[in-house]
């Protein structure tokens, strides 16, 4: 009863957390529909659920605009792609709300399980999985096509800080076991094979592990590790192999293995300062291929040009900010390195999306976030983008005590 008096006595002098308008709002808030009321929400929580639903909101724009022409010619309905991007908003956005409402530390708690399941399933499409352009990514359970390469990277975030968070107290052998696991995920997605994603799951192990004050000696090891182990990938896949060859010269094949990243180009290059104009970039016409997927960011910089492409790259400069923002506010290294993680693979796996597109990097099947069709794809993003926001919600110590405060009531 004393314990129960004295948080009593603490929350009513806690002017800070709730006035008399809090909590009204509160106590009014029975649908508990947001895990605390909006206006009372962090600066960067609001910047970033605005700059997110933008991201979202455009991106259909983008995907409607570079899919017309191969869905009316593919499927006779030009909005195919886009009603089926529609339609996996519904389970994405359900996912966002849930994680937005789920305490972090629960998270982590429940996220080895899910890990394991989905390094599983990753296992099974070396078996079972279905081909697509000499990698085999998919499995497909009834209608549903799951790629599980994707839909495990937010769970490599929260595995990721488990283990980093606290590495100077995890014993020896926890710190060879995960290790080994992570490892074993990056080769098992090397083997589909699929380095572009191993490369960025195993970049944002490191990055993790930076930010977590492992050694730089042991990051170096792992990071020579990495670049032998994509060396012997490439040298192993003819198709990867191409890839690279392509990249240095694509000129030297422009009808076979360069075909893609010369349209590409093209595509860049012909948009010019201002660009074509919304719909009416040439290369969608199917001169370029798989162009709403891994290429949609040369559709768009061939309708806004380049004024448009610095305006992209603006936005993500901004994502970068508030993550960091918030990265720096968390109250503890566990919701303080999930932040890191979840910046680190939106705005990477952005970034080398652009790089493939202009010829930057060698070509990767890496989607370009919110805006490149994949159901997958789209979840993962959304999952990750709600484990952002909800690092910024607990930054502020308010929901704990809101928690606490409807406990002893």
């Amino acid at each position: 009863m004393n314990v129960r008096v004295k948080i009593k006595k603490k929350l009513k002098k806690s002017n800070k957390y709730f006035d008399d308008n809090f909590k009204n709002s509160i106590d009014t808030q029975s649908n508990n529909f947001l895990p605390m009321p909006i206006r009372y929400w962090p600066i960067e929580a609001k910047l970033l659920l605005v700059f997110l639903s933008l991201w979202c909101f455009i991106g259909l724009f983008i995907l409607g605009s570079a899919s017309w022409w191969v869905a009316s010619k593919e499927m006779g309905d030009w909005s195919y792609y886009l009603k089926k991007q529609i339609a996996w908003y519904i389970p994405g956005l359900s996912i966002f709300y849930i994680i937005l409402n789920s305490n972090i530390r629960d998270l982590l708690k429940t996220s080895k399980l899910f890990f394991y399941i989905f390094i599983f399933f990753i296992g099974a499409t070396l078996i079972f999985g279905t081909t697509i352009n000499g990698s085999s990514r998919w499995i497909l359970i009834g209608p549903i096509q799951m790629q599980p390469s994707e839909l495990i990277k937010p769970f490599c975030i929260m595995e990721a800080a488990n283990l980093f968070a606290h590495w100077q107290h995890v014993n020896n052998e926890k710190k060879l076991t995960t290790l080994c696991t992570f490892g074993m995920l990056i080769l098992l997605i090397m083997k589909q094979p699929n380095l572009s994603t191993a490369g960025l799951i195993g970049t944002l192990f490191w990055v993790m592990a930076l930010c977590g004050s492992v050694r730089l000696s042991s990051l170096f090891t792992f990071a020579s590790i990495g670049f032998f182990s994509a060396y012997l990938s490439v040298i192993r896949n003819a198709y990867q192999l191409s890839r690279i060859k392509s990249f240095l010269n694509p000129w030297a094949d422009p009808e076979g293995n360069g075909y893609q990243l010369i349209q590409s180009l093209l595509a860049i290059g012909s948009g010019g300062l201002f660009g074509k104009g919304f719909g009416l970039s040439m290369q969608k016409l199917q001169y370029l291929p798989i162009q709403h997927t891994d290429f949609i960011f040369a559709i768009y910089a061939e309708e806004f040009g380049l004024l448009g492409s610095f305006l992209f790259l603006s936005f993500l400069i901004i994502i970068s900010y508030l993550s960091l923002r918030i990265a720096i506010k968390c109250r503890n290294n566990y919701t303080k390195l999930v932040a890191i993680g979840c910046a680190t693979l939106l705005i990477v796996q952005s970034l080398i999306h652009i790089a493939v597109t202009t010829g930057s990097m060698p070509t990767t099947g890496l989607p370009l976030p919110l805006i490149s069709y994949g159901g997958n794809s789209l979840i993962s993003s959304l999952f990750i983008a709600a484990l952002l926001v909800r690092c910024s919600l607990e930054s502020t110590g308010e929901i704990g005590l809101i928690s606490t405060r409807k406990v002893i009531n």
